[in-house]
């Protein structure tokens, strides 16, 4: 019995916040390298955050969920989001370390939970870079067949995804299905074919990742000059929307937001109230940009300062985009139509701005790759965290003499997740990405309380504000977007984890 209490209590041991600061001021070419300031940090999270979110989950949230009512779920995710971000902002600012949500669990609640959360960042990054390579693949597609160029449909979808010729492109039948009998066409008349592979998704994480071993600076500069594209073409889209609704209000806003919360079907998640928390819940993935930031502490110059800025400072500015794109979307087009992998796209051609069009595909597709690279680098760097720990062979923190990146779980992790999004559904991967981070953000919120009652006398350089209230309401929101979810994303939480 003695021997099963000892064993249990070395699985909540915590690791010492005397070795923690140790390593993280630690240099070499045996560790990583400090390279990114303020300015890297808040593009980092841009980068991460303005992709997913606002390119592809937006449409199928709004259609599925929340109608024009998708503005409120983006409110109340961001809401979510920023009590989350201050207790990230803290122990970023106190333990910069490479680790984000794994390392903190390990300081404050034990080496079980960081095991936990370990695992469940790897499924929140590769999972979340999956899902973003297969949205990645349906603007790259389409911004190809807008020059003629048509890639083999069976090697551009998940296996088993049906597609269909219509509109003389293979789009994915259940997402066009009520546009097409909508248009008095019965779909089985049409050409039907089985995807087999998604090709694309599979060579663009590949791309990703063979930035991310050549170095933290190169990819950083190369996210910076994105990100300043990717910004620029999300307001094209917000000033070109924005003309079409106020010079046609009787053909936007009068028609398409006439509904605007639209009635509950009778089931749960299905419009209504339910709904926007429901939308809420998937569209949170589009968020996790800014805990992203966390993983690359070990790499800013001035962790202690800039962190909370990179963190704070992008979940800012990426809420406001997200609303005003959202309201536009929904709109510019009947929320019914959205259900597809380019909603922006099908937005810009409903106002007939056809160089918009081609514009905002070509801002999809390098937007939708910085997120892509961040996700991999948050991936690997837990990875490399944990091998330092010693929870994962030696060979995962390896890091490259020249390069001072860990370069082969950034390979190995890299491969995996091309797989991964080369054979998952879009839908699947999204839910699991939406579980994964609220999870790391419940146990955050709980860490920074623990730790104030453990340590109060630590020297935080920044200091989570109206503790415990902050991390309570953290645990609280991101719990209830927990339950929207539906049960079978819990399953698979679970079997995961298990």
């Amino acid at each position: 019995m003695s021997n099963q209490v000892s064993r249990f209590s070395r699985l909540l041991i915590t690791k010492p916040m005397d070795v923690l600061l140790s390593e993280a001021q630690e240099s070499g070419e045996h560790s990583l390298k400090r390279a990114l300031g303020p300015i890297n940090l808040v593009t980092l999270g841009i980068g991460a955050i303005i992709g997913a979110g606002i390119f592809v989950l937006t449409g199928a949230a709004a259609a599925q969920y929340a109608g024009p009512a998708i503005v409120l779920s983006f409110v109340l995710a961001g809401i979510a989001c920023v009590f989350a971000g201050l207790c990230y902002a803290e122990f970023a600012s106190l333990i910069p370390i490479a680790g984000s949500a794994y390392t903190y669990g390990y300081a404050t609640l034990g080496e079980l939970f960081a095991w936990i959360i370990g695992w469940d960042l790897i499924l929140e990054y590769a999972f979340g870079a999956a899902t973003v390579s297969s949205g990645w693949s349906g603007y790259f597609l389409s911004l190809m067949n807008d020059f003629g160029i048509h890639i083999p449909p069976a090697l551009t979808s998940a296996p088993g995804t049906k597609l269909v010729l219509f509109g003389g492109n293979w789009e994915h039948l259940a997402r066009v299905q009520n546009t097409i009998q909508a248009a008095g066409i019965d779909p089985a008349s049409l050409p039907q074919m089985t995807a087999s592979f998604n090709l694309v998704a599979f060579l663009a994480i590949m791309a990703v990742t063979t930035i991310l071993v050549i170095g933290i600076k190169e990819s950083a500069n190369f996210n910076s000059a994105i990100v300043i594209v990717k910004v620029g073409i999300v307001l094209v889209f917000i000033v070109i929307a924005g003309a079409y609704v106020i010079e046609n209000p009787e053909k936007t806003i009068s028609v398409n937001w006439k509904d605007f919360i639209p009635p509950n079907t009778g089931d749960f998640g299905s419009y209504g109230w339910s709904g926007i928390a429901r939308a809420a819940s998937v569209i949170f993935f589009a968020y996790i940009g800014f805990d992203a930031v966390s993983t690359a502490a070990q790499e800013a110059k001035n962790p202690q300062k800039d962190m909370p800025i990179g963190i704070m400072g992008s979940l800012a500015i990426c809420t406001v985009l997200y609303i005003l794109v959202s309201g536009l979307l929904t709109a510019v087009v009947p929320y019914t139509s959205l259900n597809v992998a380019e909603p922006v796209a099908i937005g810009i051609d409903a106002t007939g701005v056809k160089w918009g069009s081609y514009l905002v595909k070509a801002g999809a597709i390098f937007g939708l790759g910085t997120v892509m690279l961040v996700m991999l680098l948050g991936q690997s760097r837990v990875f490399y965290s944990m091998a330092h720990d010693g929870l994962l062979p030696k060979w995962a923190g390896k890091v490259h003499p020249r390069f001072r990146t860990p370069y082969i779980s950034t390979i190995l992790v890299g491969f995996c997740v091309a797989l991964f999004g080369a054979l998952l559904p879009i839908n699947i991967l999204g839910e699991l990405v939406s579980i994964g981070t609220l999870l790391a953000f419940v146990i955050v919120s709980a860490g920074v309380w623990v730790l104030r009652k453990r340590k109060p006398e630590l020297q935080r350089p920044f200091k989570t504000p109206w503790v415990p209230f902050v991390p309570l309401m953290g645990i609280l929101v991101s719990g209830l977007l927990m339950l929207s979810l539906p049960f079978d994303t819990w399953m698979r939480l679970i079997v995961w984890l298990v």
